[in-house]
């Protein structure tokens, strides 16, 4: 017989719902805020009151990625009509794009080479963490290692400290030895950063996998390596497939380290975007272009692998 809900029941369930209605809004604020803002035109992107209802423009877009200067004068006609459509947009933004004046080709913006560097380092840094952490999480669940909840405690307090409490003391050691302003120095940082958060968050996934797997492996004739690797690994997939997550989104935001650490070879996009705000009259219509493109990897990574996040931010607690 089926069970008939109460209107208490029936007015807590709307409750719940219409509370989490309430919060996705707040929490989608921002990020319509940022998108609707980098397709706006400059001269409507502070108005007050806010500006809903726009044509939107790619203005913003185009300017991000060259440098620019305001011009004086209004272009003329010819060069106008033999510019690019893009570069028609600068024009009639009231700007134009900054030349070499011996080889006259167009001077591109420091963005696209601090959006690169934001890839390379936390594609690289949450490879070697995830892949680091899933090894030592394998250790401490199948090894009897001595001081293991000690060992365990220090890796964990690698996180305990804020990363701008150990920048001074960083910065000064990476200058010494030469990797100040290097891809490897931020690599090297942001995978030491992330490791503890792989070994723990990895170590309950492989505490879930029984030991029977390995050792009938084992009987069989495998290695201890070949366990690991044909057996361990593909159980242990939804585990890391989340850690990557969580570890590429960490070394992707992270803005103390980069902003210290780096100066212009290696620096990563999160300390470049701020910086463009300037003085006088900034360009924020080309500041929210410049986030809203950051946010794409990121989304579309976590995207792709939704169906692990729940898992991962139960720390392996939950089942399939």
């Amino acid at each position: 017989m089926a069970e008939v809900k109460t209107t208490r029941e029936v007015v807590m369930n709307r409750a719940a719902i219409a509370a989490v209605f309430v919060a996705l809004i707040v929490m989608l604020t921002p990020i319509y805020w940022i998108a609707s803002t980098a397709f706006k035109p400059r001269s409507l992107a502070t108005t007050v009151p806010p500006t809903v209802f726009f044509e939107p423009t790619l203005t913003p877009f185009a300017k991000l990625f060259v440098r620019r200067s305001q011009m004086r004068e209004p272009v003329d006609q010819e060069t106008y009509d033999a510019a690019p459509w893009w570069e028609q947009l600068i024009y009639d933004d009231g700007e134009s794009v900054v030349r070499n004046r011996r080889s006259g080709e167009i001077t591109p913006s420091g963005y696209w080479d601090r959006y690169k560097n934001s890839l390379i380092v936390s594609i690289i840094s949450t490879f070697l963490a995830v892949s680091m952490g899933t090894l030592t999480a394998y250790g401490f669940s199948r090894f009897k290692v001595k001081g293991e909840n000690d060992w365990l405690f220090f890796i964990l307090s690698t996180r305990m400290l804020p990363p701008v409490v150990v920048a001074i003391p960083m910065f000064l050691m990476y200058r010494t030895v030469g990797l100040h302003d290097t891809h490897l120095g931020l690599i090297i940082l942001y995978t030491a950063f992330n490791l503890s958060f792989s070994v723990w968050i990895m170590k309950g996934f492989i505490d879930e996998i029984p030991r029977e797997y390995e050792e009938a492996a084992l009987v069989d004739g495998y290695t201890r390596l070949q366990a690991f690797w044909k057996i361990v690994l593909p159980e242990a997939l939804t585990g890391i497939a989340a850690t990557a997550v969580f570890c590429f989104i960490i070394a992707w935001n992270e803005y103390a380290f980069a902003l210290m650490m780096t100066n212009r070879n290696a620096q990563t996009a999160p300390p470049y975007i701020p910086s463009q705000v300037g003085s006088g009259l900034p360009d924020w219509s080309v500041i929210a272009a410049g986030a809203f493109l950051f946010l794409l990897p990121v989304a579309i990574f976590t995207f792709l692998l939704r169906n692990h996040l729940l898992r991962g931010m139960s720390f392996g607690a939950i089942r399939k």
